[in-house]
């Protein structure tokens, strides 16, 4: 099942440097994110074998997850709290505010045919 983890934080009068390293519990071989999504809803998959952490580095949205047994929403809302997804977590990512950057880190390069589109029953 999806957990969220928060990410260290160093803040100073300066502003926050939020740490990432040996932080996420795989190796990183992709980086995207997401930005500038209406109203629509992204996502609606999970994987036959890639991880993910997705972080809201600005704004919020919200992540909707079912790994068959179990569902629940995830609010990201704050830049230092992440979000794992295992390989069996159908998700889908939503209610984007205007401002919202969602930043996703793979555990796996891009591969179509390790998507499963397919939500649990």
């Amino acid at each position: 099942m999806a957990y969220t983890i928060e990410l260290k934080t160093h803040s100073d009068t300066r502003g926050n440097l939020t740490v990432i390293e040996r932080e996420i519990p795989f190796p990183v071989k992709r980086i995207f994110y997401i930005y500038g999504v209406d109203d629509s809803v992204r996502g609606g998959h999970r994987h036959h074998k890639t991880w993910q952490a997705a972080i809201c580095i600005a704004g919020s949205c919200i992540v909707s997850n079912n790994d068959g047994v179990l569902q629940h929403d995830y609010v990201l809302d704050h830049p230092s709290k992440c979000l794992i997804l295992e390989p069996k977590d159908w998700h889908t990512m939503h209610s984007f505010t205007p401002n919202a950057v969602l930043l996703v880190m793979a555990s796996e390069y891009f591969d179509k045919d390790d998507y499963i589109f397919e939500e649990y029953r």
